[in-house]
Parts: C-alpha cells; structure tokens; sequence
C-alpha cells in the first residue's frame, strides 16, 4: 500500500493506495491562509488517518517547483506561507516512511498513464486546465520532471502579449469576458451565442498552444483534465481548426488528443511516485 496526496491551494486529498486502485479517499478545504506550520499540521493529521502497517511510502504532488532530490517545495500556489518547506524531511520524521515529493501537474500524467486513457502511449502529455495550464511529460513511458519539475510549465511560454496560462486558463473568461469557465459552459450548453463565439474564441488560443506542445515534445497523445476539459465539445471544432496550421501535417494525423477519465488521476500518479 502506499499513501497519495494531491495538495492544492483550495483542497488537500488524501488517498490510501492498493493495487493501483484508491480504496479509501479523504478530502478537506486547505487551511491555505494560514502560516506554514498549521497547514503542515492539517496535512500530517489526514494522512496519519490513512496509515497502517502496510503502507510502504507516502507521494506527494503540490502547486509549485520542487527539489525532488531533498524533497523541498517553493513558492506553493495559492499557499501563501508556503515559500520554502522542507517537506520530505519534516514527513519522513513525522512517519517513519519514505516520501517522495513532485509537482500535481506531473503527478497528474503520471496518473492518467498508468491508469486512465493516456495508458496506451509511449509519449504523452497530461495537461491540466483550470485556474492555470499545468503539464505532465511522460517520455519512453517514464515521467520526465526535468531538473526542478518544471518540464511542463508550458502555461509559462509566452504567447500574444502575455503567456499561454493568460489566455488558456479559466482567467481567460474573467479577464475578457466578464464571466468564469463554467457560466461560459453553462451559457454554451442552453445555445447561448454569445457564450458559444467566446468557446470558440477560447479553441483558436488552445489550438496555439497544442502547435507549442508538439514543437517542444511531439508527443503520441495530449490527455486534457482540469476544469476547463469539461467544456471540450465547445472549443475543440476551432482548436482542431486551428491546429491544422502546424507544419508538419503528418504529425497531427498520428496525434491522439483524449479527455481523462481518471477521477483519482493526481492521486494515483502522487502514489506512483513511491518507488520499491
């Protein structure tokens, strides 16, 4: 067994793993403005509700770049007092167990390779669309984090007059639109107009930014997941669209672009991370 968290800025989850399958699952709103230690606390008491002997190694994915070797997270998004946390150390000491920390998004495809549809390929991206664009790069069916995790920051390219994140994310909608993703969605799905140009608006930047990902990784398929990946059907004919102007034709005909279908995905991946 091992122990999977997916620590985010506005939830913790906790997942006790067996067999590659979630069997107990625990999920809390993150004390996220409060100082370091209490939300340290707060993470040691909902894993120390999942342990047992059994439990080989704790994975953890959070919002932020990691020192994967010494286990030291920076600058945690959404997490203000979260600036430098020496988090493999502290948990080891706490557990008495191995722990391995990585970044969400990379725990994400790490997830979604292993046990959803990004199964098949050799090469992949999980890409997560939500308040951000976070990615996962799993290369010869190994997850590629690079030297700080930061392999599939692709959100931070720059693109237009600001980066892929500005216009890819759900800050799309706020900053252009005046509404959120999901009003967008909810508008979209009764036939609003408006809210359907904005979809597609919303496909031509998306489109750009699966032109980078090819030219960075050429990757055999793109798993989206995150918030956003629910509307698909309302961005994907002008992504596709779009799409079509990348240079190498032969490329986007072998490209399989798939939706996850793995709820516990970060969990999973975060779980992966223990190694023996």
């Amino acid at each position: 067994m091992t122990i999977g968290v997916d620590l985010g800025g506005t939830t913790i989850r906790c997942g006790l793993v067996d067999s590659g399958r979630v069997i107990t699952k625990l999920s809390e709103p993150c004390r996220s403005d409060r100082p370091e230690n209490e939300v340290l606390e707060q993470l040691e008491e909902l894993i120390a509700r999942l342990i047992n002997p059994r439990v080989k190694g704790i994975g953890i994915g959070v919002p932020s770049v990691v020192d994967m070797q010494k286990g030291i997270v920076y600058n945690v998004v959404n997490i203000p007092s979260w600036k430098e946390v020496h988090l493999k150390d502290i948990l080891e000491a706490k557990f008495k167990l191995p722990v391995f920390v990585n970044n969400d998004s990379n725990c994400f495809a790490l997830g979604e390779h292993s046990g959803g549809v990004g199964k098949p390929f050799r090469n992949m991206l999980g890409v997560t669309l939500g308040t951000g664009v976070g990615a996962g790069v799993i290369i010869n069916n190994e997850l590629y984090s690079g030297s700080n995790t930061g392999a599939g920051e692709i959100g931070c390219l720059p693109y237009l007059e600001h980066n892929y994140e500005y216009y890819c994310g759900s800050n799309f909608f706020v900053k252009f639109h005046g509404t959120t993703g999901k009003e967008a969605a909810q508008s979209a799905s009764a036939g609003d107009a408006r809210a359907l140009k904005i979809w597609e608006e919303f496909g031509v930047h998306m489109g750009m930014l699966v032109q980078a990902i090819l030219y960075a990784y050429d990757p055999d398929a793109i798993v989206f997941g995150g918030s956003i990946a629910n509307a698909y059907p309302f961005f994907s004919t002008k992504m596709k669209e779009t799409m079509a102007g990348f240079e190498y034709p032969e490329t986007l005909k072998k490209l399989q672009i798939l939706i996850a279908n793995q709820e516990d995905a970060g969990l999973l991946g975060a779980a992966g991370l223990v190694k023996g």
